[in-house]
Formats: structure tokens, C-alpha cells, sequence
């Protein structure tokens, strides 16, 4: 997948259009729902307060999102959560694209502050190469194994 064949955004809420939160949504319940046969309540009303990080392609289909939540949302730091890579798109670097896009808008949104992440356990390597440090776990999220990671500021690192 070359950066061409991808168009990314950096939204609030009520900066996307309906058909295209309708979008996000699918691919959310078509990961986490779906795919990781793990029912748990996707809409829990965060979205609201969330910066809405999507990579699509050409034909405006979701290829990879996640979304960053301000300090005392769901933690006292800003967050990362939801983080997904569509099927078609894994394995071609954009997980890790995502996650690098995402880290520079949360520095910009939030400087100096360091960042907490819920993680699926199985990818904690991938979270450790971008800074992130295990401080908790592992635990149990929706039946799936978690760990509560945080990545210092940048001042700290």
C-alpha cells in the first residue's frame, strides 16, 4: 500500500460527516465485534470528545483508525484507543503508520503530557517499539487479555 493509495484525517466529532462515522463504526464492530467474536459496547459515548484519526483509500473505504482522548476522559492522560488496521490493509506497514500519526497529533494536541494506552496483550512488543511502557497487567478487557501501558512524555524520554 503505497502513501498515495492513502488519505488520512484528523477530525472532532462533529467534523465527520454521518456517512462517514457510520464508516468508522462498521470498521470498529467489524474488528472488535466481529472478527474478535468479542461482544462489548463499542458506542460508549467517547466518541463525542475524541479526536478521530482514519486512514482511507481511494474508493473511501476505512483502512486503519483510532482515536485519542483528552487527559481525564478515560484516564488522567490523553489516550489512544479503538486503534484498528482493516483486513485489507494489514501487514502493509499502516498499523504502525497509524500509530505514528497518532503519536504526533496527541504532542500536538497535548504537549509535555505522557500518553496511556489500553493494549491487547499480544501486542505489546509493537507498543513497546514505539516508547510505550507496561505499568499494569495483565488484566482482563472483554474477555481479552489487556495491559495498561503508558509512554512518557517527550520531555522524560
Amino acid at each position: 500500500m503505497t502513501d498515495h493509495e492513502v488519505h488520512w484525517t484528523v477530525q472532532r466529532f462533529d467534523e465527520i460527516a454521518s456517512r462517514h462515522f457510520y464508516s468508522i463504526l462498521a470498521a470498529r464492530v467489524a474488528v472488535f465485534v466481529v472478527e474478535q467474536d468479542c461482544p462489548y459496547q463499542d458506542i460508549d459515548g467517547l466518541d463525542f470528545t475524541a479526536l478521530h484519526v482514519t486512514a482511507r483509500d481511494g474508493d473511501d473505504s476505512v483502512l486503519a483508525y483510532a482515536r485519542i482522548l483528552p487527559p481525564s476522559t478515560r484516564f488522567p492522560e490523553p489516550s489512544i484507543g479503538r486503534v484498528l488496521t482493516a483486513m485489507p490493509a494489514r501487514g502493509t506497514g499502516l498499523g504502525r503508520a497509524l500509530m505514528d500519526k497518532c503519536l504526533v497529533v496527541a504532542e500536538e494536541r497535548f504537549p509535555g503530557q505522557p500518553l496511556r494506552i489500553s493494549a491487547q496483550q499480544y501486542l505489546e512488543a509493537f507498543y513497546r517499539s514505539l516508547g510505550f511502557e507496561t505499568v499494569h497487567g495483565p488484566y482482563p478487557e472483554d474477555g481479552i487479555p489487556h495491559l495498561e501501558m503508558l509512554r512518557p512524555a517527550l520531555s522524560e524520554q
